[in-house]
């Protein structure tokens, strides 16, 4: 009998976690859920706080697409160099203050996705871990200039930390991280997440400040501390770039007012109990919110450009 394909391989020396009673996992898969690369962003600043061996691999190989999403590797005038292997990877860190956790970082399993879940059930089971806690981003239409929305979820309702956003049922398409929440409470293990809502127009730029807010929600559901202060600075340093863009170009800042209207119309109505359709409210439309804001983001790249090239100049 052939036995199935393992995919994941867990370290035997797990010493780093021989004292944790409480472990958390943070799970952050890059791709499809993660506007502004706020997830992403927020795993790398992790990573900056503390450095921690490798307790767990994923095969990559039977998980991810390569034609759908391509490694990059340079090409050195007459040969390749420096292939970028996508990588899968469970590392024990540290918090501030000093407590032991796991994070789960890598790109977003193309396919097996029931596979990727049981291995991940493995790396619960192997280490006892108490709760998963996932993040991911959305582009919506909404302002950067008011506070960004955190949708929380989880696998049982004891577990959601905040008041969701979202009332009713929404359909919207899965991500390996929804289902590994579904079958993790399927099999007794508790499963949390937030997934902050990017402004769409900033979607393609990298976004700290949601990758802060992130971070600020996981402290709460996963029972952590960080230092977030150069998350904090980052995340000023590219408000102040937005700012100084939006007022010099006032038809992109009037789209922008547009949203806020909108923006405030629903809060207000949902305090008031009304529905929460704007009333009368002048919403841009999605064709204005295309064409201003490729200009928008054409004009950081360029800004970007001269900045690099300033840069190289001295």
């Amino acid at each position: 009998m052939v036995e199935p394909l393992r995919l994941v391989h867990i370290v035997d020396d797990a010493a780093p976690l021989a004292e944790a009673h409480d472990l958390t996992l943070v799970v952050v898969l890059s791709g499809f859920l993660d506007a502004g690369r706020a997830a992403e962003l927020a795993a790398h600043h992790l990573e900056s706080l503390s450095d921690g061996p490798v307790v767990a691999t994923f095969d990559v190989d039977a998980l991810h697409d390569y034609r759908a999403r391509r490694p990059p590797v340079s090409f050195v005038r007459d040969h390749y160099a420096d292939y970028e292997a996508p990588r899968l990877v469970v590392r024990a860190l540290r918090d501030t203050g000093g407590t032991p956790y796991l994070l789960l970082r890598g790109p977003e399993p193309d396919v097996r996705w029931e596979g990727f879940a049981r291995a991940v059930r493995e790396v619960v089971e192997r280490f006892e871990v108490r709760r998963v806690v996932s993040l991911g981003a959305v582009p919506m239409a909404v302002p950067h200039t008011r506070p960004i929305a955190v949708t929380p979820h989880a696998n049982r309702p004891e577990l959601v930390t905040g008041r969701s956003p979202w009332q009713g049922e929404l359909r919207v398409p899965s991500s390996a991280q929804a289902l590994l929440e579904l079958r993790l409470g399927e099999w007794g293990h508790d499963a949390l997440g937030f997934v902050a809502h990017i402004p769409h127009y900033l979607a393609q730029l990298d976004y700290p400040q949601a990758a802060l807010d992130l971070l600020e929600h996981v402290e709460i559901g996963g029972h952590l501390t960080f230092d977030l202060t150069r998350l904090r600075d980052a995340a000023a340093s590219t408000a102040a770039e937005v700012e100084r863009y939006l007022a010099s170009n006032e038809e992109v800042s009037e789209v922008v007012a547009g949203l806020e209207r909108q923006y405030d119309a629903f809060r207000e109505a949902e305090e008031s109990g009304e529905s929460l359709l704007a009333r009368d409210q002048p919403m841009p439309t999605g064709e204005e919110i295309g064409r201003q804001f490729e200009q928008f983001l054409a004009g950081l790249d360029d800004r970007g450009d001269r900045d690099d090239r300033d840069g190289q100049g001295h």
